[in-house]
């Protein structure tokens, strides 16, 4: 753990420990947060430059989501993340639940198509995100078969299962799951969210009931961690003793994280869907009155000419 890829702190955690500045010999994902950073903002000054709009409000989400990352995996709570189940914890969820939902609802895919020119290397770029969104490839890893699994692969599978030890004694096996994790969030997260174009978009009560889903076993993983009356997963069993951790105890802080924290997010999705789709039910209400009053009801009109066409059978019979 001690490896010279690692620097483990050995002060008890305290907020201020956790908020200084103690970047990692191997900053790989706090720069990957950066460079997302720049190159959404490089798109949207672009855009603006141009006279063309783009919402001030998505540019600031995302680059929300951008500077949490940085900071769950540049500052002093990654050197913790690495002995204190708790922390992990905390940084798993966020980079699984919190992050994704802030990149996705700052729409880089439309960002990327409408800001990378059509010529030079960007008429490549363009090529190879349209042949991405087309290809079968893209449609099997937005779909609920393999996000809804993955996703809860990363809490039941890694903990319960015990994987989380095997990969954790790999050399860059901690970097490899933070990685994993906000993978896996931005999958799920997409086909729920995003109003990107996307090869294949869910309806609005799918998008419910995986959320719906998500929710339930979501809490009942928190509730399996924090009865536990073992460690589930031994690479967080031996703490440095400066720190003072009981390592049960800050297991049972973990999955308090997972039921409570672990759901706001959740939680907010639904409220935003639920908003969406009471939207688009009352355009499309809207546009459907509308035609009505200019072409008429042919549901309507065909209905009532079938009920005029019984009634006249009705009239023609001798009886």
């Amino acid at each position: 753990m001690n490896a010279d890829w690692v620097s483990i702190p050995d002060s008890p955690p305290s907020l201020g420990q956790f908020l200084a500045f103690d970047l990692q010999p191997v900053p790989l994902i706090p720069i990957i947060g950066v460079a997302l950073a720049a190159v959404y903002l490089l798109g949207a000054v672009r855009l603006w430059a141009s006279g063309r709009p783009w919402p001030v409000w998505r540019t600031l989400t995302f680059l929300l989501g951008c500077l949490i990352i940085v900071i769950v995996t540049g500052l002093g709570v990654e050197g913790y993340g690495y002995v204190m189940l708790s922390v992990f914890m905390f940084q798993q969820l966020t980079l699984m639940m919190l992050v994704p939902p802030l990149l996705i609802l700052g729409l880089p895919g439309t960002l990327l198509l409408r800001a990378t020119p059509h010529h030079g290397l960007g008429r490549f770029v363009l090529r190879f995100a349209f042949i991405g969104l087309r290809s079968r490839g893209s449609r099997w890893l937005l779909h609920p078969v393999v996000t809804v699994p993955l996703f809860l692969f990363f809490f039941y599978g890694l903990y319960l299962a015990g994987l989380a030890d095997l990969i954790l004694a790999l050399p860059f096996g901690h970097l490899g799951l933070e990685l994993s994790f906000l993978a896996a969030g931005i999958l799920f997260t997409i086909p729920i969210l995003s109003d990107d174009p996307l090869p294949v978009r869910m309806s609005f009560p799918a998008r419910v009931l995986d959320l719906t889903a998500e929710v339930a076993l979501h809490a009942f993983f928190g509730v399996i961690v924090m009865m536990s009356p073992f460690l589930l997963a031994d690479s967080f069993g031996t703490p440095p003793p400066s720190m003072g951790v009981n390592p049960l105890a800050d297991q049972g802080i973990a999955g308090g994280l997972a039921w409570s924290y672990g759901e706001a997010p959740t939680v907010l999705m639904m409220l935003y869907i639920l908003r969406r789709w009471f939207h688009d039910d009352t355009s499309k209400a809207a546009l459907g009155d509308r035609r009505s009053d200019v072409h008429g009801d042919t549901e309507l009109d065909a209905y009532n000419e079938y009920l005029a066409e019984l009634r006249n059978r009705e009239l023609r019979r001798p009886w």
